[in-house]
């Protein structure tokens, strides 16, 4: 008895995650352009933290050239 009811409560924890897709990849985006900071803020969190790609959702590729991008707005003062 004690059995079935932990099995059900395991199966109710259980989530289905949707499969995350690089919005930058599906828009075709070749290039993150350090200039373009309404992108970037979108990108960080309110300290100025670069999001993770488990959150954001992007591809390796997209991440590095956002990362990058963040961090010359940082350098020129464009980005907190």
């Amino acid at each position: 008895m004690a059995r079935t009811m932990r099995r059900d409560r395991q199966r109710k924890r259980r989530r289905l995650s949707r499969i995350k897709v690089c919005r930058m990849c599906e828009h075709g985006i070749n290039f993150i352009d350090f200039k373009d900071v309404d992108t970037l803020r979108r990108y960080q969190t309110e300290e100025g933290k670069i999001l993770p790609r488990r959150i954001t959702g992007n591809c390796y590729v997209h991440q590095k050239m956002l990362r990058r991008a963040i961090k010359k707005a940082r350098n020129l003062a464009m980005v907190k």
